[in-house]
């Protein structure tokens, strides 16, 4: 089982450089890791990445929140630097949410907020005190009638893929990654791209290869309806910011499509702030001072203004989990890097169970 904190020594510095500070919780399959921005006590939030990326999604825009918060923005398993799940694993919802609740453990933290971008959006039960949704709707619905045939698929792809003899991972240079991620993700800036790369790439002998796992390009299994997903939105109880972009997730859909209207109904039915920026899906990491402004409000409105709030009973656990597993049902394209590559060597100090290092 993973060591819990006591006493955790977390290494900050007063300015909020974007390089933030790496972290790593130990898990059983290996690590997660991660960085940290901010005082040692500033009121917690938690950073979630979205599918195919990594925490340096955040490295543009969390340097311009308010300084009195204290950011977590963590690589997912399978993602960035944190370890790949164990061979003949899927990668979904279920195991993510998993995935975070450990995280949560081992900080300690007993009330926090969540800043959530794509897939990994967010948790937000009674532990929860805000909710920041970057263009994203916070859940995926799926037909239940397709259910079926999701869940084949997905099963279907994890057996063929264990049965693919070792294949030779590619290397890149350099200038060849750069060019390789931005085919993939017309989304993201040149300027931005240096910023997921960071820690989407392992150095090898004669270059570089992606460090992210192949088996998150597989069929997400864990797929909800639109009923299940509406009741789960229900028990919301923290206030939220959802911050759309004009050509981003948004525009994937259809005005006239049911999905989209009912979740944002129930948004509005909730008085949630809705906002739409200019800029494409990962506006928070090419324009974060268009982003910033109503984030920064938010946290200062429904979070610093507050006093701290209680421990959380364990009783909400029940309720926790629903909405961890709601908040990470965001898109999950079929389609992305397909590359499964290792992940880099890096010597850590150990401390309380938790790694951190300049």
């Amino acid at each position: 089982m993973i060591n819990v904190l006591k006493g955790v020594r977390h290494l900050t510095s007063t300015a909020m450089k974007q390089a933030g500070f790496e972290l790593s919780v130990p898990v059983p399959w290996g690590e997660i890791r991660g960085k940290s921005w901010g005082p040692d006590h500033g009121r917690p939030v938690l950073c979630l990445h979205g599918w195919a990326d990594n925490c340096g999604s955040f490295n543009t825009l969390i340097p311009l929140l308010p300084k009195e918060c204290r950011y977590v923005a963590i690589d997912l398993a399978g993602h960035g630097l944190s370890s790949h799940r164990p061979p003949g694993v899927l990668y979904s919802f279920p195991y993510y949410v998993m995935d975070v609740r450990r995280v949560i453990d081992a900080l300690q933290w007993d009330k926090f907020s969540i800043i959530g971008h794509s897939m990994g959006d967010a948790l937000y039960p009674e532990m929860v005190d805000a909710l920041v949704f970057l263009d994203c709707y916070g859940f995926l619905p799926a037909d239940p009638k397709e259910l079926p045939d999701v869940m084949r698929r997905g099963m279907d792809e994890i057996i063929q893929f264990d049965k693919r003899p070792e294949e030779k991972t590619r290397v890149y240079t350099y200038e060849n990654a750069v060019k390789r991620l931005l085919a993939g993700n017309p989304s993201i800036s040149e300027e931005s791209v240096h910023n997921i790369l960071e820690r989407g790439l392992v150095q090898v002998d004669g270059g570089v290869v992606f460090s992210r796992d192949f088996r998150i390009n597989l069929k997400n299994i864990a797929r909800q309806s639109m009923e299940q997903i509406v009741d789960m939105q229900s028990r919301i109880k923290s206030p939220i910011l959802l911050v759309l972009a004009e050509d981003g997730f948004n525009k994937q859909y259809d005005k006239s499509d049911t999905y989209r209207s009912a979740l944002l109904q129930v948004y509005r039915e909730r008085k949630d702030l809705i906002v739409t920026v200019p800029g494409d899906h990962h506006v928070h990491l090419n324009n974060p001072e268009v982003v910033a402004p109503a984030v920064s409000d938010f946290l200062k409105t429904k979070v610093l203004s507050q006093p701290p709030s209680q421990t959380a009973s364990p009783n909400t656990f029940d309720q926790y989990f629903c909405t961890v597993l709601m908040s990470l049902l965001s898109k999950l394209p079929d389609n992305g890097l397909e590359l499964r590559n290792p992940l880099w060597e890096i010597k850590l100090d150990w401390y309380y169970g938790v790694e951190l290092w300049r």
